[in-house]
């Protein structure tokens, strides 16, 4: 993405923004301080260039990012673009092999770029099949958590749809919470999957409050679709107006699948900004 296609957009955005601008505003007088995004959803443009593609989330009013790969810069690299960019990464999703084979120089690359928290986001089908799989992965997760807060930063686990469904009567989303250490095993909540699954995000604040430092804002179309923000309908003040009893701290705004993603993160950007809970 060069200077003349981020000024091209960001002349589009102005355009969308107005179009945009006031919807999904809720009843109340909290706003959130500072606004983040996963960067999954801008993987395309971080492939063609890491630092021009943070400047343009800058642009759009982001705060915070979270990582989802490097694209082959080094972590000093990382971290020198996040200062250049005014940004701070407070998170970022690494793969089972990170925390099962090379924990400890996963959190060296994470205190070097400035993370407080690495996330697990995702199990491969064939390592999700039975009880017993989850059962070492909240044994696992203790474990590492207990590495990452005495290094002083978090272990945290992203959910999708596939931990709410029972294997042998027993959820895999509910053994992970009553398994792990609370001190040392947070959750990131996805919040379009839960509510896909069927779930009310605040149900798990109330019985595990503290539990859930992170969130990822997605929206849902009536029929289920994944859209930008601000065009579905999730109440996010709803859910956000727990966010003490969460222990929320952070939001992530992704898109698995955006069809530009730039215009979804502009626009999912204008409606967070907008949002009064």
């Amino acid at each position: 993405m060069n200077r003349r296609n981020f000024l091209k957009n960001t002349a589009l955005f102005t355009g969308l923004a107005t179009l945009i601008g006031g919807h999904a505003v809720y009843a109340g007088a909290r706003r959130l301080d500072r606004i983040g995004i996963q960067l999954y959803t801008l993987r395309s443009l971080m492939k063609e260039n890491v630092q021009t593609t943070l400047g343009a989330v800058a642009g759009l009013g982001y705060k915070e990012v979270e990582f989802a790969g490097h694209f082959n810069h080094s972590p000093r690299d990382i971290q020198s673009f996040l200062d250049t960019e005014g940004l701070t990464a407070p998170s970022t999703h690494v793969e089972l092999t990170d925390i099962r084979d090379r924990l400890e120089a996963t959190i060296e690359d994470a205190a070097t770029i400035g993370h407080d928290y690495i996330v697990l986001p995702w199990l491969q089908s064939h390592e999700r099949e039975t009880l017993d799989q989850f059962k070492g992965y909240a044994e696992l997760f203790n474990k590492v958590g207990e590495k990452c807060r005495d290094a002083g930063m978090s272990f945290a686990y992203h959910n999708h749809m596939f931990e709410f469904d029972p294997i042998d009567g027993v959820e895999p989303y509910e053994l992970l919470l009553a398994e792990t250490n609370s001190d040392l095993v947070k959750m990131e909540l996805d919040l379009f999957w839960t509510i896909k699954a069927g779930r009310d995000p605040i149900a798990y604040f109330k019985r595990f409050p503290g539990r859930f430092p992170l969130c990822h804002v997605k929206d849902m179309a009536a029929n289920g679709d994944m859209v930008n923000v601000g065009h579905g309908t999730i109440d996010f003040g709803r859910i956000f107006s727990k966010s003490s009893l969460a222990g929320l701290k952070h939001y992530f705004v992704e898109h698995d699948q955006p069809v530009d993603a730039y215009i979804s993160a502009a626009e999912s950007a204008e409606t967070l900004k907008n949002l009064t809970f």
